[in-house]
């Protein structure tokens, strides 16, 4: 009988997942026609309402494109400006995941193609008794000059900055797609930093060291200043400086049209607002989500500095052997399924440029309506600065941050870890929800396996939010344990 049932339980399993295949490539190959389709229907709306077009990732990468501008190349998957002197965007790399994010269809066709023209090989150098390695043999020998493939989207944007003599493009802020509420335009008064809610003594002469606390993806500080801030006990904030900020692009920090959202803008935004003119030189950093890859990066950044590392869910997918590791992180975050509702959502906002700018259309940029009618359904018991921290960023801030950040950093991680475990001394803790549907708890131990030493907590019946809303108590005492303990071994260490 547990015979019968087991094999029931297989065959209906196996049936979901061929149903979900099946559904999923009908469904997203519609989705690629309707993202060329709303790809138009943008380009004339910009140009009716801000007389230009708007430039998009749907042209293909060109072999070569000459010009007195300064260009991105990328070779082998890996996206570089190069001599921007006129910008701070020199040697920043792009995710080539912006411009190379093929339909399904052509995806489906090409590996179709491509197992055809394998066999073909095979059957060929079995044939011609090893003609093909000789020949293969004599290109090597030759001179083999690297072939770098140029995407005409970037070259457009980095145009328009050189053509004003490296003055920022005088696009309408907002824009027309974007919310113009008071708060989310707040920052074009004075831009020229983030936003920066901080606590704690004043000056850093009287504060014992610093904390800096950095949100996940579309959220914003709120996420630390309405939860674990209030929990914090009046010792810790009488000795520690805390400063949660609103990334680049998010919450009520400056959303510039025309940046490219790499890591490179991120790290200096941060130092600019928070380290350089607090004059941060001892400090912990509590990190979510995505901002656990800016918290890695920082660490390495400010090696001698870092006291202690606090990840959230960290989102770390080891990269096979071989593999393209952007495009491999992009298949893993955004698998274009439409079972479980979470990796169709991700797929939606990480493969299609048009629609997800129309679902920030619809969401951000309507966000007070959206706002009232859940306070007005749930007779205001739902948490309004989740709701600020999701609505309240642009689609050039999350889209460009989505595939630079997640996917472009892919090749990165494994230096920065390798560089946390080896260079430095600082105390590694992870905390993960075990429902957690966005970031699998495999990415935490993925990232002690690198990490020997670090901690790492699995809360049960937690998810990526309440990971630490609804605990923030229990999680404030656990960071004022951890900041204690790596104090204390710090100075016994210096002694």
């Amino acid at each position: 009988m547990a015979a019968l049932v087991c094999k029931a339980k297989a065959i209906f399993s196996l049936t979901g997942r061929v149903m979900n295949k099946a559904i999923s490539f009908i469904v997203f190959s519609f989705l690629d026609l309707l993202d060329l389709l709303l790809c138009f229907v943008y380009k004339v709306a910009d140009f009716f309402i801000e007389a230009e077009w708007k430039p998009c990732y749907c042209s293909s990468a060109k072999e070569a494109i000459t010009s007195s501008g300064k260009i991105l190349v990328s070779e082998q998957g890996e996206s570089k400006i190069v001599c921007l002197s006129s910008t701070k965007l020199e040697l920043e790399e792009i995710s080539d995941t912006l411009y190379s994010r093929p339909s399904l269809v052509s995806e489906v066709s090409k590996l179709t193609v491509s197992e055809l023209k394998r066999l073909k090989v095979d059957h060929a150098s079995v044939a011609s008794g090893g003609t093909i390695r000789q020949s293969c043999e004599k290109i090597m020998k030759g001179t083999v000059r690297s072939t770098f493939t140029i995407n005409s989207t970037i070259v457009e944007m980095l145009q328009g900055k050189i053509n004003i003599g490296g003055q920022l493009p005088s696009h309408p802020i907002p824009r027309w797609s974007d919310c113009d509420c008071k708060f989310c335009t707040s920052w074009s008064c004075s831009s020229d930093s983030l936003f920066v809610k901080a606590e704690g003594p004043k000056g850093s002469d009287k504060a014992k060291e610093d904390v800096l606390f950095i949100h996940g993806f579309i959220s914003s500080s709120a996420f630390w200043t309405e939860t674990v801030f209030p929990n914090f006990t009046n010792v810790t904030k009488s000795t520690y400086r805390l400063f949660a900020i609103d990334l680049l692009g998010f919450g009520r920090s400056p959303k510039p049209t025309d940046s490219l959202y790499t890591l490179k803008e991120h790290l200096d935004m941060i130092e600019k607002s928070v380290i350089e003119p607090n004059k941060v030189k001892s400090f912990h950093i509590v990190a979510h989500s995505l901002g656990c890859i800016l918290a890695l990066a920082l660490a390495v950044k400010h090696a001698g500095s870092v006291k202690s590392l606090t990840l959230l869910a960290p989102p770390y997918y080891p990269v096979p052997k071989g593999a393209q590791a952007t495009q491999y992180v992009m298949r893993r975050v955004a698998p274009r399924q439409v079972w479980p509702p979470i990796a169709f959502g991700a797929s939606m906002a990480c493969w299609y440029e048009h629609i997800s700018r129309t679902i920030c259309l619809l969401i951000c940029k309507n966000h007070r309506l959206w706002e009232f009618l859940a306070k007005l359904v749930t007779r205001n018991r739902i948490r309004t600065f989740l709701l600020e921290g999701f609505f309240c960023h642009t689609h050039n801030a999350a889209w460009h941050t989505l595939h630079n950040i997640i996917c472009g950093t892919a090749s990165k991680l494994d230096g920065y870890l390798d560089a946390v475990r080896d260079s430095l001394k600082c105390d590694v803790n992870i905390f993960h929800g075990r429902d957690d549907e966005v970031i699998p708890v495999e990415c935490s131990y993925n990232v002690q396996a690198k990490i020997p030493r670090a901690r790492v907590k699995v809360v049960e019946k937690k998810d990526h939010i309440t990971i630490v809303v609804g605990r923030q108590r229990t999680f404030a005492r656990e960071l004022e344990e951890i900041w204690k303990r790596s104090s204390s071994s710090g100075n016994s260490t210096s002694s």
